[in-house]
């Protein structure tokens, strides 16, 4: 996300997630933006956010009638205020920093995991486990493989790296062998 998205993403982002928590809310606002979100990043929606013809009362309905009843009011007017500051292409911006937001307060870190072959659930759970221990908070995991890896796995969570690969292994031995 460019720097540029993020700064003037992030006050919207706040305001919507201190409104949605104070409201116990934020299941339903995380939903909704998600679902505004995609309908922004929809080409033939994107099209319309820079036409001089739409105004932006047609484009908060557009995006509100779409995102449906998980807006509310209070979402349905966030949008309007969106379209009616240029900000509706920011959605997915703003959607992704709420998501953020929510995942702090609730405990919850998202850890991809990237491994030489696919994980069984056994794995998975174990893996699952482990990784909560360690960061003493709920994971969800995305799981994707990738062969050059040679054997066993690289697991990211936000700023965490821990790279289990073989192929890692045998850069770090030839460094080794060559320094």
């Amino acid at each position: 996300m460019a720097a540029d998205k993020a700064t003037i993403s992030r006050p919207y982002a706040k305001a919507a997630f201190e409104d949605a928590r104070a409201n116990g809310r934020l299941e339903e606002w995380s939903r909704g933006l998600g679902i505004a979100a995609h309908v922004v990043r929809d080409r033939r929606v994107a099209r319309l956010l820079d036409n001089p013809r739409v105004t932006p009362e047609e484009l908060a309905q557009l995006v509100s009638s779409i995102a449906g009843p998980q807006l509310g009011d209070v979402g349905r007017n966030f949008v309007l205020m969106l379209a009616q500051n240029h900000r509706l292409a920011y959605l997915p911006e703003i959607s992704a920093m709420f998501n953020e937001l929510k995942d702090q307060v609730e405990g919850v870190a998202d850890v991809t995991v990237t491994s030489a072959a696919p994980l069984d659930e056994s794995q998975r759970h174990r893996l699952r486990e482990a990784l909560a221990r360690r960061l003493k908070r709920q994971v969800r995991l995305h799981c994707h493989t990738d062969p050059g890896l040679i054997g066993g796995a690289v697991l990211r969570a936000g700023d965490l790296v821990i790279d289990g690969s073989l192929r890692a292994r045998l850069e770090r031995m030839a460094y080794e062998l060559t320094a």
